[in-house]
């Protein structure tokens, strides 16, 4: 796994601050955001894409694409694998939102101020939602199959299902997995907060991402990227790999309902997490912990409670839930790798991140969402992932046992 996040540069920088529940979440500092009427992001600090990739190239690259690559090497370099023996039989998925944006909205300034010929000849392939994906395997020369999905926030589980689904029907031994996000600009917060979407607590960033609190307002706009190597099992054991997890089923649907609220029956999302935990060939008393999408939206949040009481029935009660987006805001595109990552480091290190801004929980008094950190035995967890149209993504993930 790899992963460039406002918690972390690396996988034990991220650890470290799931568990002890620092809040990434502050001022914006890359532009002046006094004129919007949200200046608050959880912003990927002092990131400095040379020290991941070469420097030429980096200039090249849209600040997504530098995450995703980044997030790569340190997925591929922890995992061990000679990625030549492979290069044949690996696929490259990595997903974004929204691509390239920062670059898009510089260009155009300059296009504005300067003229046509002074846009960069780099302009189209910076943009590219699939650049990403692409980059990666001109890096390391992989020629299996290579494109990005996208499906809004529900976006990199799906890379993640269609990197499992490409093992599984054996078009490829290995999948380089995830999504990427960086769209912190002027532009993109204007229209989330023209939806009322944003969390407005300007004055209180540290407080604003609020998931399953009756106060929440809206979400906080993260950014980062995650990255999974996933293996057959064959494979892995072949070349005596240390298999951190092992994803055991998921499912895809859509609500069908509207473009950006969720189906207030919560028909999606329940038929979703009952499919993936059918497919993982387990019982809902099989799972012990709920990594939610809940974003901190007032009507998400509610569907995704009463979803996950739909799915598992009597054993919700005893089932750990929390959101990491209190911590570290809503990733978009990136969200649900950056969580799955989060989910697998809480599972093999055997606890839960509390959830420091819960203050009144919105919803049955049942659920076991801790408010700090606390230790638990995880066989077996759930992630969801949703997105705008009505996306639904959900992957079932457990402890490996040879």
């Amino acid at each position: 796994m790899g992963t460039v996040n406002p918690l972390g540069k690396s996988i034990e920088e991220f650890k470290e601050n799931l568990k002890s529940m620092q809040i990434a979440i502050d001022t914006i500092t890359s532009f002046d955001a006094s004129s919007l009427p949200v200046r608050i992001a959880a912003e990927v600090r002092d990131f400095k894409p040379e020290e991941y990739i070469d420097k030429k190239l980096a200039r090249r690259l849209d600040r997504y694409s530098q995450f995703a690559l980044a997030s790569a090497k340190m997925a591929i370099e922890m995992s061990g694998i000679d990625l030549q023996k492979y290069a044949d039989r690996t696929g490259v998925f990595i997903s974004s939102g929204m691509g390239g944006f920062l670059t898009l909205a510089e260009q155009n300034e300059v296009l504005r101020e300067r003229g046509p010929e002074r846009v960069s000849p780099f302009l189209i392939p910076m943009i590219l939602i699939n650049m990403a994906s692409g980059i990666v395997a001109m890096e390391y020369g992989l020629k299996g199959a290579n494109f990005a999905p996208v499906s809004a926030c529900a976006t990199s589980v799906h890379s993640i299902i269609i990197g499992a689904l490409m093992i599984r029907h054996g078009y490829v031994d290995v999948a380089i997995v995830g999504g990427s996000e960086a769209t912190i600009a002027p532009l993109p917060i204007a229209g989330f907060a023209s939806m009322k979407a944003l969390s407005t607590r300007n004055d209180e960033p540290k407080k604003a991402s609020r998931p399953f609190d009756k106060n929440r307002d809206g979400f906080v706009m993260g950014e980062g990227a995650g990255v999974l190597v996933l293996e057959a099992e064959e494979t892995a054991r072949e070349r005596g790999a240390k298999i951190l997890a092992e994803l055991k089923g998921f499912a895809m649907n859509d609500d069908a309902y509207h473009f950006s609220a969720p189906d207030p029956e919560a028909r999606g999302s329940t038929a979703v997490m009952k499919a993936a935990i059918s497919d993982a060939g387990l019982r809902p008393e099989d799972i012990d912990y709920v990594n939610c999408h809940a974003t901190s939206t007032p009507a998400g949040d509610e569907v995704e409670l009463k979803a996950v009481e739909n799915a598992l029935g009597e054993h919700a009660k005893n089932v750990y839930v929390n959101s990491t987006k209190t911590l570290i805001g809503h990733l978009l595109g990136a969200a649900g790798a950056v969580e799955t990552i989060a989910s697998i480091i809480q599972m093999n290190e055997g606890f839960v991140h509390g959830m420091p801004n819960l203050d009144e929980l919105d919803g049955p008094d049942y659920f076991k969402i801790p408010r700090q950190t606390v230790q638990a035995r995880i066989r077996n967890f759930v992630k969801n992932s949703f997105g705008f149209g009505g996306h639904n993504a959900c992957i079932v993930v457990g402890k490996y046992e040879a």
